[in-house]
């Protein structure tokens, strides 16, 4: 299945069905000019890899394919460009630097990492660009994607391991 993202909009499309999104604080970048910590969504088609969500909050998402896995308290996103582990999923305690995917908030109760800049990784060109749950208003996010739960969890049912992303401008 294909979704595609309007940036210049905010607006989320799949199956006929158009959502409102968040997208990042800085807007959205040709992929190449992406850098880490810019604050900006990068444009172009990126494969869905999985879901993650937090199971003391939601039970699993149902897919139509795409691999479900559920998030525990020691699991974080490395985002230090020198390390070695930039871009993926890490245990914490982590020495370099990383994001929790265990929050206090609810926008990673799902979690759908994007498959941008992770085959290969080039380090500094950013990192944990997901599709999230949206705060309330849909506030600017840090790169990624958030649209709300009941959407999230609508489209994840039609999402198989060969869905993908379209972000446009």
């Amino acid at each position: 299945m294909k979704i595609t993202v309007w940036t210049g909009r905010n607006e989320l499309f799949w199956h006929e069905k158009t959502v409102p999104c968040a997208i990042g604080r800085s807007g959205a970048v040709i992929a190449r000019e992406k850098r880490e910590g810019d604050g900006a969504t990068p444009l172009g088609t990126w494969p869905l890899r999985l879901v993650y969500f937090r199971p003391d909050r939601i039970a699993p998402p149902k897919t139509a394919g795409l691999p479900v896995a559920a998030l525990k308290p020691t699991d974080g996103w490395c985002d230090e460009i020198d390390c070695p582990n930039y871009n993926t999923k890490v245990n914490l305690p982590h020495a370099g630097s990383h994001e929790s995917l265990w929050r206090e908030d609810n926008i990673y109760d799902i979690i759908v990492p994007l498959g941008y800049n992770d085959a290969p990784i080039f380090h500094g060109k950013g990192s944990a660009i997901f599709l999230h749950l949206a705060r309330e208003g849909y506030p600017p996010t840090e790169g990624c994607i958030a649209i709300s739960q009941p959407h999230l969890l609508e489209l994840l049912e039609a999402c198989d391991k060969d869905s993908t992303i379209e972000i446009l401008p």
